[in-house]
């Protein structure tokens, strides 16, 4: 029987070569309107932080998530990730494409965990939000992300950003150094019918990836941001394994609940 994996760390892989090096970090330029170029990735293009200044690393239990900067004191994270909790006695690290040194650690004050999150189906409703206990400085790599309206629309086919520091295919990859992939948004409905099995999506899901398969988010990178065109559109939250063919990654979609966040954080 198929089984949903809950994506908890960077980006998953690619089955064929890349025209990206492994070894020399890149800047990822936004794009604008659609683009037909497949950049298959094996582990991910190595991406400094001037690229996604927004995201940000944190461990709970020995589990890896990613999140992203949405104000000087908020960071948006998947609900799966952390509970919610007036003393979580987490950090998160900032300002670092390793998630394991460099940068600098703040403390996280609470945590409010979206109140329809349902840990049995842990997948609808996949929203976190961390109140940090000081207010961040920005800088050209400590940078909040923008935030779409309420149910603001985003086109089919655009091209986006995922990054973290998952899983990869390849076992020679240094999963402490952050990475980033370029996804295609899948047409709701069509994958809403990938899903069917499970019960298909929620109007709070988005999906990202090419029906091919071949570039994802992977185990490790949950909570991390779907990024297009510099807005954080999705939050990185399930899928079927890893980069498998008619399998795109689903995220939690952020228009669907920017009201909530707007309720709890006054962003």
């Amino acid at each position: 029987m198929k089984s949903i994996l809950l994506i908890c760390t960077v980006l998953g892989a690619s089955l064929g070569a890349s025209p990206w090096t492994n070894s020399t970090p890149r800047k990822i330029h936004p794009w604008c309107g659609k683009h037909p170029a497949r950049r298959r990735i094996v582990g991910g293009f190595l991406v400094t932080l001037d690229s996604v200044p927004w995201q940000v690393s944190f461990v709970f239990q020995g589990n890896l998530c990613g999140g992203s900067i949405i104000g000087a004191r908020w960071i948006l994270t998947a609900g799966h990730c952390f509970p919610s909790s007036e003393n979580p006695q987490l950090t998160v690290r900032v300002g670092s494409e390793n998630y394991e040194e460099g940068g600098f650690e703040v403390p996280v004050k609470r945590s409010i965990r979206h109140e329809n999150y349902n840990t049995l189906l842990a997948t609808d409703w996949d929203f976190c939000l961390l109140e940090l206990a000081r207010n961040l400085t920005f800088t050209d790599t400590i940078r909040p992300i923008e935030l779409p309206k309420q149910w603001e629309p985003v086109e089919n086919d655009i091209m986006c950003t995922i990054s973290g520091w998952g899983r990869t295919n390849n076992e020679y990859d240094d999963l402490t150094q952050l990475r980033a992939a370029l996804v295609p948004i899948m047409d709701w409905r069509e994958c809403d019918q990938l899903y069917a099995y499970k019960g298909g999506l929620t109007s709070r899901m988005i999906c990202a990836g090419f029906r091919e398969g071949g570039v994802d988010a992977c185990k490790g990178d949950s909570g991390g941001p779907l990024a297009c065109e510099n807005k954080l559109v999705g939050v990185a939250s399930w899928g079927y394994r890893c980069a498998k063919a008619g399998y795109p990654g689903v995220y939690g979609r952020v228009a669907a609940v920017r009201d909530w966040i707007r309720g709890q954080s006054l962003i």
